[in-house]
């Protein structure tokens, strides 16, 4: 029931997408994770990670502790992190798989019903699997800084990062830059490597500036028509434009030669500068 219900809600954003309706995404929330790090889930836990993915995404990993995130989820026990989760660092691989895990489904869902009817059928499409299941990721469409969160653990703790992840809650993102590849067969592989990365890059840190803004409701940019569709459209242009270093650096080839040639004719402005001057 639950993997049909992911299909008709892809089936049902592919058809609003296709018809300019870019609203939220799915159901949003971020769900507890099926992983290795937790079976059960609580009030009482739920309120510790939100208190703690809120707070990390403001001060980074060093910069929270224990005792932070309890005062902020409201406890009185001051052992109860302890209790549910043992340790800081298990906590943070909790909070890193449940968004990994739900933007993962989000992906591989549209990627999924594309596959059905051909596609994905160009560049744009595949870029708005990258960018839409990032959003509304809190309950009621709500940003709640998850996407800070680990763009700063990333910058600081990558190796906790990518433990978390272990490898499963990307497939999505493999998939889509693979479809990347496709769509653009006669960019040298070198900088389409590069603009890759740029593209990750970007990704992580225009939507966290997106989801700091909107933290506290609408806002005058964030909030206004179409500014998503005008930030793909930058990320499309990004991996699509001609590659002017491999231009300059022919180009430059081109004129070093064209030089060389001159300089092996006979050039009367030049003999008469050098030839030496005759003595009386």
């Amino acid at each position: 029931m639950a993997s049909k219900l992911k299909r008709w809600e892809a089936a049902s954003y592919t058809r609003r997408l296709a018809l300019g309706d870019r609203g939220p995404l799915f159901s949003a929330r971020v769900q507890p994770a099926a992983s290795d790090y937790h079976m059960t889930t609580s009030p009482t836990r739920e309120g510790l990670k939100s208190a703690a993915r809120k707070l990390f995404a403001e001060r980074g990993f060093d910069g929270v502790t224990v005792r932070d995130i309890i005062q902020a989820a409201g406890q009185r026990n001051g052992a109860s992190l302890y209790y549910h989760f043992r340790t800081k660092e298990a906590l943070v691989l909790e909070l890193v798989v449940d968004g990994a895990k739900l933007i993962d489904d989000r992906r591989n869902a549209l990627l999924n019903v594309a596959a059905e009817r051909g596609g994905p059928t160009s560049l744009r499409e595949v870029v708005e699997m990258l960018v839409y299941p990032s959003t509304a990721l809190e309950a009621n469409a709500k940003e709640d800084g998850y996407i800070r969160f680990i763009t700063m653990l990333q910058m600081t703790h990558r190796d906790l990062f990518m433990r978390a992840l272990a490898g499963r809650w990307n497939s999505g993102y493999t998939r889509c830059l693979a479809h990347v590849r496709s769509f653009l067969p006669n960019l040298d592989a070198n900088v389409l490597r590069q603009r890759l990365v740029f593209t990750s890059l970007y990704l992580n840190a225009v939507m966290s500036q997106r989801e700091t803004a909107l933290q506290g409701g609408r806002h005058l940019f964030w909030s206004a028509p179409n500014v998503l569709e005008n930030y793909i459209d930058t990320i499309v242009g990004l991996l699509t434009q001609p590659c002017h270093s491999a231009d300059r650096t022919v180009g430059a080839g081109k004129r070093h030669r064209s030089r060389s040639a001159r300089g092996r004719g006979a050039n009367p402005a030049r003999t008469a500068l050098t030839k030496p001057i005759a003595k009386s």
